[in-house]
C-alpha cells in the first residue's frame, strides 16, 4: 500500500503548504490519538521539536488534536530527536512526536513518531494513521479531553543519558573539542554533554533564532567545523544536524570523517574489548571498501535500503547491535534505540580515548574508495528499467569491475531522475564506467 503523507521519515515539507498547515496537524493529532485509544484506555504522549520558529504553531494544533481524542500531552520544549525517543522509554509513555524537518532548512517542518520502547513505528501503523485521517472525527466530550504539561527538566535527564553511554573509567580530559549544533535542537544539550566528560569545549552554531537552523552550520555544512577546530587548535570537532540525530567529525587536521568510517571505528572498538559483533549493516551507498576491512575481521555485513529506519529494520531482524549510513545516522542497539548523533560522538571519542590512538590510525586498514554519482533526467514516460541497452551496460561493467567495485543504480524519490552510483578503487575507472551507463539513459 503507498502512503499519501508518510515518506521515508515521518511527514515532512514546507510550512504553510498541505500537510505542514495547522489544520492537518490538528487532524494528525486527533488521528495518531483515536489509534492509540484503540490500546490504552489514556494514552499520554510526548512532544518534542527543534527550533524553527514553526514548531510552536504545529505544536499547539498537534497537542490540540491530541486533547480532543481523549489524549495527554507532555511538552519539553527544544530537544533532539533522540533525546524524545530516550524519554518516550523511560518515562514509560505511549508515543513520542518529533516537530523537526532534521537537516533541512527552517522554512521546511515535519513530524516523527516513536513507539513506547523508544522505536521508529512499522509501515503498518502509518497506514492506520492515514486510514483514520480518512474518517470524521470522534470529538470527546469535556470529562474525556486530555491535558497538557510542561516536563521539568527533559534537557537534563537526556543529558545524564547521554553521558551514561560512555565508559565510567574514561573522561575526555586533556582534548579540546568543538561543538556545532546546526543552530538546532542540541544547542543546550550537546556543549554540557562533553563539558561534563572533562572535554574543554568550544560552541559553534548554539544560538538558535528560530530561522538559522542549519544555515551554514552543523553536519550538512561541516566547512564551519572545519574551520573552527583550526582556529581554535581543537583536536576534534563534532558536528550534529538540526535534530542532532547524525554526526559528522573533525580531527586537527581538519580532515572530515562520515558515517562509513566511523561505523567501522564502532565495530573495531567493540572487537578490541573482546566482545562478539556476528555483523553490521550499513546500506545501498555505504563504501565498499568499509564492507571489506569488516569482512576481512570476521565481521558479517549486510546492506539496506537508504534510511536508518531500515538499517534498524535489518539490525532487529538479525540481533545485531551496529549499523549506519555514510551521512551520519549511526546506531548502537545497546546503547539506545535510534540514532544518536550525540551518543554515536561519544562512542567514537571512546574508541579514541581507550585506544591511545587516532582516528586516522584507527582507520589505517580502510580507504575509501571513489564513488562517482551521476543524476539522469528522465523524460516523461521514459521506463528507465525496460532499457535494455541499460541492462547490458551494467551487466558489462559488473563483469568489469569484478571485487574491485559495483554499480548502483536507482530513481530519485522525490524527483524525476535516475541516480547511477559507480565504486571502484580507480576513480578513473568509476567516473569511465559511471558515465557509460548514463550515456545509455540519456540516449
Amino acid at each position: 500500500m503507498s502512503r499519501t503523507y508518510f515518506g521515508t521519515d515521518g511527514i515532512r515539507g514546507t510550512v504553510g503548504q498541505a500537510p505542514i498547515t495547522p489544520d492537518f496537524m490538528l487532524s494528525l493529532g486527533h488521528a495518531v490519538g483515536r489509534v492509540l485509544k484503540r490500546d490504552e484506555k489514556k494514552p499520554t504522549v510526548l512532544i518534542g521539536k527543534d527550533t524553527r520558529i514553526s514548531g510552536y504553531m504545529i505544536e499547539s494544533a498537534l497537542e490540540a488534536g491530541f486533547a480532543s481524542a481523549g489524549v495527554d500531552v507532555l511538552l519539553t520544549g527544544p530537544l533532539p530527536t533522540p533525546g524524545v525517543a530516550y524519554l518516550t522509554r523511560a518515562l514509560r509513555l505511549d508515543l513520542g512526536v518529533v516537530i523537526s524537518a532534521s537537516h533541512n532548512p527552517y522554512g521546511d517542518n515535519g513530524i516523527k513518531f516513536f513507539s513506547a520502547r523508544g522505536e521508529k513505528l512499522s509501515d503498518a501503523w502509518e497506514h492506520d494513521v492515514e486510514a483514520t485521517l480518512a474518517q470524521p472525527p470522534q470529538w470527546v466530550d469535556s470529562a474525556q479531553l486530555g491535558k497538557a504539561r510542561r516536563l521539568d527538566d527533559a534537557r537534563g535527564r537526556y543529558i545524564e543519558f547521554c553521558k551514561n553511554t560512555f565508559s565510567s573509567d574514561l573522561s575526555l580530559k586533556g582534548l579540546k573539542i568543538v561543538v556545532d549544533a546546526a543552530h538546532g535542537a542540541a544547542y543546550h544539550v550537546a556543549p554540557d554533554v562533553f563539558h561534563e566528560l572533562d572535554a574543554e569545549v568550544v560552541c559553534i552554531g548554539c544560538k538558535p533564532d528560530g530561522v538559522n537552523i542549519n544555515a551554514g552550520f552543523g553536519a550538512t555544512a561541516p566547512a564551519a567545523l572545519v574551520q573552527a577546530v583550526r582556529d581554535n587548535g581543537a583536536d576534534y570537532g563534532v558536528a550534529l544536524d538540526g535534530d542532532a540525530d547524525r554526526l559528522q567529525l573533525v580531527d586537527a587536521s581538519g580532515r572530515l570523517y562520515n558515517g562509513d568510517e566511523l561505523l567501522h571505528v564502532m565495530v573495531t572498538d567493540r572487537l578490541a574489548q573482546g566482545q562478539v559483533v556476528p555483523g553490521a549493516v550499513g546500506t545501498l551507498m555505504t563504501n565498499m571498501a568499509v564492507e571489506l576491512a569488516l569482512k576481512s575481521l570476521g565481521v558479517d555485513f549486510v546492506r539496506a535500503k537508504v534510511g536508518d529506519r531500515y538499517v534498524l529494520e535489518e539490525l532487529s531482524a538479525r540481533g545485531w547491535l551496529l549499523g549506519g549510513e555514510g551521512s551520519g545516522h549511526l546506531l548502537a542497539l545497546d546503547k539506545h534505540t535510534t540514532g544518536d548523533g550525540i551518543v554515536s560522538a561519544l562512542q567514537v571519542l571512546q574508541a579514541i580515548a581507550r585506544s591511545g590512538r587516532t582516528l586516522p590510525e584507527l582507520l589505517s586498514d580502510v580507504t575509501l574508495f571513489p564513488q562517482v554519482l551521476i543524476n539522469v533526467k528522465l523524460r516523461p514516460d521514459q521506463d528507465w528499467k525496460a532499457n535494455r541497452q541499460l541492462a547490458d551496460a551494467h551487466a558489462a561493467v559488473t563483469r568489469e569491475l569484478g571485487n574491485a567495485g559495483r554499480v548502483l543504480i536507482r530513481p530519485s524519490g522525490t524527483e524525476p531522475l535516475v541516480r547511477v552510483m559507480v565504486e571502484a578503487r580507480d576513480s578513473a575507472l568509476a567516473k569511465h564506467c559511471a558515465e557509460r551507463l548514463a550515456d545509455t539513459l540519456r540516449a
